[in-house]
């Protein structure tokens, strides 16, 4: 049987759609993982069993969702299938045999299990079948093999990106690679000079000989020193910018991508690939370079050693053979316990951002011994494979060790009997130990390069999956620079629903008109829709069916940056930066306004407050500043849409923690300000939608009235029965 291809999960939730991908590709056919992620409908907590098989489906394989035992599995079912493994993970079974059962696993590794270790990650006991677990069962149809058009595209994300960022510093490069073959020349001089000192100083007792030998090599280690100096302030100089760059170009990248993007990822996904920055710097700058001056290293003195003693030579060419064959052996495991280690990793960052951020609620709820043992049971997971690494590790070093020193006792005998035998001298001899020091540390840096390149490789492919993503515009269609300035939003039968499967439309069949320079107010109960429809309207998400209008224009035509430079937004989840009161609401502003930030204060109503403070606008706040409350974090958010001084304003329950007599205040400020502006709030209290010129009642995602006010408190429908059960109105 063949070899069965093998996948790695980029992400923690990835394992469901790599599953699809490495049974694509047993059957023939290659597909890419941004498709397939795409079509099985992933989210924050993964991808459902059904979110599988309605990719299966879409790329041409019929699928089953199936309850089996495990003599079902191992007779009776076609393989390969995707079974559920330890109620969180999707691993695929391609063979089972005399009670092993193969297993694909996208963390990057085939592995083979019993049966009993396998039914125990796998089933559930029961009465009458024994053990039994859940598994997806695919086979391909005629489409499978027709439709062609979403096959993978070549990788365009490499090596070759990330050397461009060393162009700049060629004239560098050029300097380091000249210092590494000087000190290497240097190096290659001095066998010959302890040679000499014995063969020549000692034997005929000439002093002088001796003290000019000494003096040529303590110049040529004052010469290696400098450049060894020289050559660690260059490499620290690229190291330092090359990191900037690479980091910099994934923020860049991170930027531009949709905010789908963030949805689906955990904190600690991200944070991991950050991480990967620094192996990838590493092995461009240090390993990449090094690698140069070994390999010069090694045919030199590997030329110099053939000089002195063939068998010497034929000696240190097979055991360095064998050496490299041993260490070579470990990579493979190496790269499985990485992917491993990279899942629990991601996992324990998110946790401690959890645990950190939530301390009230955990206090609150009494849970910090449960949320504490739910940290050290994933870290007691990175300690175990921390373990397997250490055993890992001495099992390669033990190996190896044997294995080199087995060569300098072999060598060292050779030399001596060479000598004994009349073949070399005992200057030379000297020589041939000086030089074997000097080959060992090329033949470990090879390995060592062999080693990063793998590391570099793997966090390259993790890099890559983002760096090929589509940008945010240009999921859009060829953006418009200009639009035509204060126009009305209409919105054309629209429907919206997230890209998970089985999921409803959160928004279904929307039709309405926002006319410019008017205050449209949402209401409805909670889940209605309300706060994903600002969303649509600022870009954030494409509409699944229908449109939504700027003028004449198609909003998915409009520029991103453009229309939101347009936008003023209060959001509930409406973030405070580590950084001054005067810029967290001049947020993005090159230079400060005093007049525009009075106002916008005012507007807020929170100027008393800010001045109160002893260092006022400038007082630092957020995440490592002063402690803010609810209401005034929730008025800082406000000063900072007015700020910005939009034509088009959007809030989302932009006065729900403030007090009666704060919000009476806002609300008549803000209605001042809204005049000539497009408005569009969503809101629960009364008090905040009643003046607004017109009202959007939505229910389960439809719209089920509109009308100003007092139009919709005559007709007595659903609106009249939100604010009833508000104010607690009679019938």
């Amino acid at each position: 049987m063949r070899r069965f291809p093998l996948y790695k999960q980029l992400d923690l939730m990835d394992c469901g759609p790599t599953c699809l991908r490495m049974i694509a590709k047993y059957y023939g056919r290659s597909l890419s993982m941004a498709a397939l992620r795409n079509t099985s409908g992933i989210s924050r907590e993964g991808v459902s069993l059904l979110g599988i098989s309605q990719a299966a489906e879409k790329v041409g394989f019929h699928t089953l969702g199936a309850k089996l035992s495990f003599e079902q599995l191992a007779t009776e079912v076609p393989l390969p299938l995707i079974a559920h493994w330890q109620q969180e993970h999707f691993i695929i079974v391609y063979k089972v045999k005399r009670n092993k059962v193969y297993v694909a696993d996208p963390v990057g590794a085939l592995f083979t299990y019993s049966a009993d270790e396998f039914c125990a990650k796998w089933g559930t006991p029961t009465q009458n079948q024994g053990v039994t677990g859940i598994a997806l069962l695919l086979e391909p149809t005629p489409s499978f093999y027709e439709d062609k058009d979403d096959s993978e595209a070549p990788t365009q994300y490499g090596f070759g990106n990330l050397f461009v960022h060393l162009a700049p510093y060629r004239r560098l490069i050029i300097q380091l690679t000249i210092g590494l073959l000087a000190g290497s020349l240097i190096q290659l001089m001095l066998p010959f000079l302890t040679q000499s000192i014995v063969d020549v100083g000692i034997n005929t007792q000439n002093l002088r000989f001796v003290y000019l030998i000494l003096s040529a090599q303590i110049a040529l280690f004052i010469g290696r020193t400098t450049i060894e100096f020289i050559r660690s302030w260059i490499l620290l100089h690229i190291s330092i910018r090359l990191n900037i760059s690479i980091l910099t170009d994934f923020f860049i990248k991170l930027m531009r991508l949709p905010m789908s993007f963030f949805d689906v990822k955990l904190f600690g996904d991200i944070m991991q690939r950050i991480n990967d920055q620094r192996r990838i710097e590493s092995f461009l700058t240090s390993s990449s370079l090094d690698i140069l001056f070994s390999l010069f290293n090694l045919l030199t003195f590997g030329l110099v050693l053939l000089y002195f003693n063939t068998k010497i030579f034929l000696v240190f060419f097979l055991s360095s053979t064998l050496y490299s064959i041993w260490v070579l052996l470990f990579l493979n495991r190496r790269r499985k316990l990485d992917f491993k280690r990279f899942e629990v990793q991601s996992k324990e960052q998110s946790a401690i951002v959890e645990l950190v951020n939530g301390m009230q609620e955990i206090k609150l709820a009494n849970a910090e011994l449960s949320k504490r043992w739910r940290w050290e049971s994933i870290r007691m997971r990175l300690f175990k494979l921390n373990t397997k690494a250490l055993v890992l590790n001495q099992y390669q070093q033990t190996g190896a060790h044997f294995i080199n020193e087995g060569k300098n006792i072999i060598i060292t005998f050779l030399a001596a009997q060479a000598v004994i035998n009349g073949d070399i001298t005992l200057g030379a001899m000297l020589s041939v130990q000086y030089i074997i020091g000097q080959l060992n540390s090329p033949i470990e840096q090879l390995i060592t390069f062999f080693h990063s390149f793998q590391e570099a490789k793997i966090s390259l492919e993790r890099l890559s999956e983002i760096h090929e993503m589509e940008d945010e515009q240009s999921i859009a269609r060829e953006g418009l620079l200009v639009v035509p300035k204060h126009e009305d939003l209409s919105i054309r039968n629209m429907s919206f629903r997230y890209e998970t499967a089985g999921s409803r439309f959160v928004l279904d069949g929307i039709t309405l008109h926002i006319p410019k320079g008017k205050t449209c107010a949402i209401v409805g109960s909670s889940g209605s829709g309300k706060s994903t429809l600002l969303k649509l309207l600022l870009k954030f998400y494409a509409p699944s069916e229908g449109e939504i209008r700027l003028g004449q224009s198609n909003l998915a035509d409009v520029d991103h940056h453009y229309w939101r430079s347009k936008c003023g937004v209060v959001s509930q989840e409406g973030f405070i930066f580590s950084d001054t009161i005067a810029n967290n609401i001049a947020v993005g502003a090159e230079t400060l306004d005093i007049q525009r930030l009075v106002h916008a204060v005012q507007v807020a109503n929170i100027r008393e407050f800010i001045e109160g403070l002893p260092l006022g606008y400038a007082t630092k706040i957020g995440a490592e500043g002063n402690g803010i409350s609810q209401g005034q974090k929730q008025r800082i958010l406000i000063a900072r849409a007015v700020y910005k001084d939009p034509e088009y304003l959007f809030f989302d329950e932009a006065t729900n923690a403030l007090d009666a007599n704060n919000e009476i205040v806002i609300i008549n400020n803000l209605a001042e300000f809204f005049r000539g502006r497009t408005v569009v709030v969503v809101a629960h209290r009364l008090s905040t939608v009643r003046n607004a010129d017109q009202i959007i009642v939505l229910e389960q995602g439809r719209v089920v009235e509109q009308g100003s006010h007092n139009e919709l408190v005559t007709r007595e429908g659903k609106y009249f029965e939100l604010i009833r059960n508000q104010l607690e109105l009679g019938a």
